[in-house]
């Protein structure tokens, strides 16, 4: 039996005709049914993030809870103006402390053909200087619209690609989560 792992799902958007919820729903579910993985969907909707920054003003305990807690994080971000939108960055400004050393995949979408890489090309740095272990590769849901019912589900003929595609990027991220944890455990030990 592998060591479980706790892992956030995060939506990416707060925007009210939001299209990639029903990726990152797609996405929270399909971890949902891998063995040792308990997953926490994070609506940034439910939260408050007033201000700015990683001041303790500027934090939700509920979500610092939920990134203390994590052992890795999935987000998925729509693609805004070529770039990811601010109520992502805002969340993810909000627990510098948390993030260390956890690792995290990445999901874009869009309306439009690239699904967006744009997003994703923008958001790194930004992770990255999270301290978060960002995966060599992502998961794209271009036309999103497209590809899920009104109802959010899948439809059939996209099913077998992106179950594919999350598979092997989850096989990664759950290894490496389990790594992480062992060696942030051998960090806590030493200080």
């Amino acid at each position: 039996m592998e060591e479980p792992i706790t892992l956030a799902v995060l939506a990416g958007t707060t925007r009210e005709k939001r299209e990639s919820i029903k990726a990152a729903r797609y996405v929270a579910d399909f971890a949902e049914k891998l063995p040792d993985v308990e997953v926490i969907f994070v609506d940034p909707k439910d939260f408050n993030f007033p201000g700015d920054g990683n001041d303790p003003e500027g934090k939700d305990p509920r979500y610092s809870d939920i990134t203390a807690k994590a052992d890795a994080f999935f987000i998925i971000t729509p693609e805004y103006n070529h770039s990811f939108p601010g109520s992502l960055k805002r969340m993810l400004d909000s627990e510098l402390s948390n993030y260390n050393h956890k690792p995290v995949a990445l999901a874009g979408a869009s309306n439009g053909s690239w699904g967006g890489v744009r997003a994703i090309e923008s958001l790194v740095p930004a992770i990255r200087e999270t301290g978060l272990v960002v995966l060599s590769w992502d998961v794209y849901f271009p036309r999103v619209q497209d590809i899920f019912d009104e109802a959010g589900l899948m439809k059939p003929e996209y099913t077998e690609r992106y179950d594919d595609s999350l598979k092997k990027i989850f096989d990664e991220l759950l290894w490496l989560a389990r790594l992480l944890k062992r060696g942030r455990k051998e960090l806590d030990t030493r200080n």
